[in-house]
């Protein structure tokens, strides 16, 4: 980082370049910092059959596959390469050479360095601690994407990209709220980014978000109505989201505008339990939320973990983002394996994985090294995460046969592995 008083050279280049951006303006970008704020049993009836044997299953089988590494070496059980990601953020997976792309298609000139010296506004240091490093990385993505044009090859590009490191679908989510500084509207943003879908083989969707924040009801409320009109099962906007700053703008904030989506059919993630508590989670799911992005904090409450493994709520968790953001502090603390034994429909995604300079190959490899994660254990994984998908069945019957997986729910993966009783 510079001194207070002077600016690097490519610095000063991109703030020239991009003055509307400048950090000390981007004050839609607060969204980020929530990330960076501190962070502040379950008893079943005899009816709820398919529960218990869930929740038990999943015990008896990490019970069973304790050796980890070994027991799925003596069944040959190959770990994934081929993966899902439910949580991807547009803006942020913007790598360099996808940066120099977009500025070419848009005629920008990108600052005269070395690419190792640009890639420090794109992506931040493995062992991030400044909130202003996290958020200077969304400026240049943020300038490259207020056109059309922009926005449609950003789209194309970010899901041909994924697509080479192995994944199978995805859903992008982006905030159309965002894409309006330079006259596009929130519908032709829209517009732009399914144009992006068809230019890429990848099976992928989108999921628009609403942010939180103060003053921009009124964007919430088009972009509610957007995901309402461009609704599709399949091939194009899927869902919408809550993003932004969690702790500064809670979730009560926002029982109106999802009932409204809830009452017009649009189904929905949220982010919650990042940078709030327990709480947040709650009020998401009262709300009608299928599926939680992040959701860390619900470990603080046993019935809250009780609520989200007996409603079969699937978790968005993305492990590097977490730890470069310290919604975890301490990684040895990070829930997902107990979220996992417990029975919760855990998923791995990548979040803001240019920015984080990170792959769904690399959370996969850093969960099997960091928490002995098994091959048995990915499949699980995957499985929600194809259960979790806001498509139709026939492209989750698609995926579970290019994951080697089952038909059905996870329970029936389950079943097929379970060691025999002696």
């Amino acid at each position: 980082m510079t001194g207070e008083t002077g600016l690097s050279p490519v610095r000063s280049a991109l703030t020239d370049m991009i003055p509307a951006f400048h950090i000390e303006e981007r004050s839609e970008y607060l969204h980020m910092t929530h990330r960076f704020l501190p962070n502040e049993s379950r008893q079943i009836g005899k009816t709820i059959l398919n529960v218990i044997v869930l929740a038990f299953a999943l015990a008896v089988l990490l019970s069973g596959f304790a050796a980890g590494r070994a027991a799925a070496d003596e069944q040959n059980l190959p770990y994934a390469d081929r993966y899902i990601d439910l949580h991807l953020h547009l803006d942020g997976a913007i790598t360099l050479d996808i940066a120099k792309q977009l500025a070419a298609l848009q005629g920008f000139t990108l600052p005269d360095a070395p690419d190792e010296e640009l890639e420090k506004y794109l992506t931040v240091p493995d062992d991030c601690e400044s909130l202003n490093d996290f958020l200077k990385c969304f400026e240049l993505p943020g300038y490259l994407l207020q056109t059309p044009e922009g926005l449609r090859e950003a789209v194309h590009l970010v899901a041909d990209n994924i697509r080479n490191q192995g994944v199978l679908y995805a859903e992008i989510r982006f905030a159309p709220q965002f894409h309006t500084k330079s006259g596009m509207t929130q519908e032709e943003a829209v517009q732009a980014a399914l144009e992006g879908l068809k230019e890429t083989e990848l099976k992928a969707n989108l999921i628009l978000c609403c942010m939180r924040g103060e003053g921009n009801e009124a964007q919430n409320e088009e972009t509610l109505a957007l995901a309402k009109k461009y609704l599709v099962e399949d091939g194009g906007v899927v869902a919408m989201d809550l993003a932004g700053a969690e702790a500064l703008y809670p979730t009560e904030n926002y029982r109106e505008l999802f009932a409204k989506a809830k009452e017009l059919g649009v189904p929905f993630t949220m982010h919650a339990g990042e940078a709030s508590g327990p709480e947040s989670v709650r009020l998401a799911i009262e709300y009608g939320a299928s599926r939680i992005g992040h959701g860390v904090r619900i470990f603080e409450d046993p019935e809250l973990i009780a609520l989200v493994r007996e409603k079969g709520i699937a978790l968005e968790m993305c492990p590097t983002s977490n730890r470069q953001t310290h919604a975890v502090e301490d990684m040895a603390d990070y829930p997902f394996m107990q979220f996992l034994e417990d029975g919760i429909r855990v998923t791995l995604n990548t979040d803001d994985m240019g920015i984080e300079g990170t792959t769904l190959a690399k959370e996969f490899r850093y969960m099997e090294e960091t928490f002995a994660l098994s091959p048995e254990q990915e499949r699980i994984v995957l499985a929600n995460a194809v259960d979790a998908a806001f498509t139709t069945d026939e492209v989750k019957d698609w995926l579970r046969e290019q994951l080697g997986l089952p038909k059905g729910m996870v329970i029936e993966l389950l079943e097929d592995t379970l060691p025999e009783a002696s």
